[in-house]
């Protein structure tokens, strides 16, 4: 009987942050931008709201919400994500605490409620 068994290419597992893995620059800035634009998604998608109509909730123009959409994290900054958050009736916490390691850099996470 033969094995069913397919052998994987050489791999190593990622860090949890595609944008570190690929060597990106503000990879950390980059991640978070893009948990913030999938609940931006999520927020259009249960409203059921054209990019038109969110464009106009969040002050911005269509082509660049489409855009940010997209992936061109660029067009905004982490405090424009977060304050089109709230245009969509969410509440946003930021909380600062000590790292749980002494002597290593801290670090941003996003948790969706």
């Amino acid at each position: 009987m033969m094995s069913t068994k397919k052998k994987l290419p050489a791999h190593s597992r990622g860090s949890g942050n595609i944008f570190a893995d690929l060597g990106l620059p503000n990879a950390e800035a980059h991640q978070l931008k893009a948990a913030l634009v999938v609940q931006l998604k999520r927020l259009m998608a249960d409203r059921e709201i054209t990019q038109t109509e969110a464009a106009k909730l969040v002050e911005m123009k269509q082509p660049d919400l489409s855009k940010l959409l997209r992936g061109h994290f660029k067009l905004v900054s982490v405090e424009k994500l977060l304050r089109m958050l709230t245009a969509f009736d969410q509440d946003v916490e930021i909380t600062v605490k000590p790292h749980r390691k002494r002597g290593e850099a801290g670090r941003i996470t996003f948790i969706p409620a």
